[in-house]
């Protein structure tokens, strides 16, 4: 698999609207400690792609499909996941500070001790994602769907209907 030709493929594609290259096609990929810094990744399918403590610092994943992706200990500052699938995905460790995770799909995840300083999640759906010793300082999380959330061991958030 060339990375580099992939990439490139996608860019083009997402900057013809479709009509040129083609899109990103990563699924099952092993991309363990990729160097992805300032990536393009918008609609890339990557579900349960391996991209332990890939660096994926400023990249683009707006919309992209992470399901089931193992992204462990990778570097996510100030990435864009606006929109972005991540149901299932492991984000134990992940740097994810000042990350845009607006109405991302969060349903499931495990975020474990992630970093999410200042991290955007309002409207991310977060539904029963495991969030114990995750930093949350600083982060909004307004309007976004805690239920079933994990906050520390042994506690879920549950919200009753009114």
């Amino acid at each position: 698999m060339d990375l580099k030709a992939i990439l490139k493929s996608h860019k083009e594609w997402l900057e013809s609207g479709g009509e040129d290259g083609q899109q990103a096609n990563l699924q099952h990929a092993h991309l363990w400690k990729a160097d992805l810094r300032d990536s393009y990744l918008q609609y890339a399918f990557l579900q349960d792609a391996d991209l332990w403590r890939a660096d994926l610092r400023q990249a683009d994943l707006q919309h992209a499909n992470l399901r089931g992706a193992d992204l462990q200990d990778a570097d996510l500052w100030r990435a864009n996941l606006r929109g972005a699938y991540l149901r299932g995905a492991d984000l134990r460790d992940a740097d994810l500070r000042q990350a845009d995770l607006r109405g991302a799909k969060l349903r499931g995840a495990n975020l474990q001790h992630a970093n999410l300083w200042r991290a955007d999640l309002r409207g991310a759906h977060l539904r029963d994602a495991d969030l114990r010793q995750a930093d949350l300082q600083h982060a909004d999380l307004q309007d976004a769907d805690l239920r079933g959330v994990k906050i520390f061991s042994g506690w879920t958030l549950v919200k009753e209907d009114v």
